[in-house]
């Protein structure tokens, strides 16, 4: 049976590209192709296709809201992302919205067909990458219960205010990227967003802030 499929790239490059690829394989059949999410729901409402490759940093409508459309809208056509990012922040509200398939753009013909297959047949189509991390945040220990919640100064997030306490630690963007698993470029977002609403010029002043409203210990100070 032919995968009937719709491809949704804001790069145009990358796009055609993964279409041209497409057009090589066996049993797939590209009947449209989008550049952003609201493009890739008018055209499954169209052509009502098995599956959509998606992508999920496009403007106008990203790629997780476009799945959450599509699968409330179209159940019957599922979602393959499609993209270059395998952190927590990209993977897991991929899936939450309904996503059955992930890949990162480094997969192949074979794999990518596969994955098509897979969620065709009402199977996962995860990349080998993708299906270590979900193993590995399953086989985590738990969580610690959470305190009361803390009411944050300058209107920071959990997010900000934890990537604060690294910066305090003196850690790289790199290794708090590898601590929290999530992408450099999520980590430098993170920490533009949090200079801006603190008014932070530097780190040297973000490790003082954390100091100043507790959010780090200095050196040498004891939690007793």
């Amino acid at each position: 049976m032919t995968a009937r499929v719709v491809v949704a790239d804001d790069q145009s490059v990358v796009r055609e590209g993964i279409v041209m690829l497409l057009g090589l394989l066996p049993g797939v059949e590209v009947v449209g192709a989008a550049k952003d999410g609201v493009e890739a729901v008018a055209l499954v409402g169209e052509h009502a296709p098995d599956v959509v490759l998606m992508d999920l940093r496009m403007p106008r409508c990203d790629g997780v809201e476009a799945t959450r459309l599509i699968r409330e809208q179209y159940p019957s056509t599922q979602v393959v992302v499609l993209t270059t990012f395998s952190d927590d922040d990209s993977l897991f509200p991929a899936l939450r919205a309904g996503a059955r398939g992930y890949l990162t753009k480094d997969a192949g013909g074979e794999e990518i067909v596969r994955a098509i297959e897979d969620v065709m047949a009402g199977q996962a189509g995860l990349s080998p990458s993708v299906q270590r991390l979900l193993v590995e945040r399953i086989t985590a220990p738990p969580a610690p219960a959470p305190q009361a919640a803390v009411e944050l100064p300058d209107g920071l997030t959990p997010r900000e205010a934890e990537i604060l306490a690294l910066i305090a630690e003196g850690l790289s963007n790199a290794e708090i990227s590898r601590s929290l698993h999530i992408s450099p470029a999520t980590v430098k977002t993170h920490i533009n967003n949090l200079f801006a609403k603190t008014g932070l010029r530097d780190r040297a002043q973000a490790v003082l802030y954390a100091y100043r409203h507790g959010l780090a210990l200095p050196p040498g100070t004891s939690l007793t």
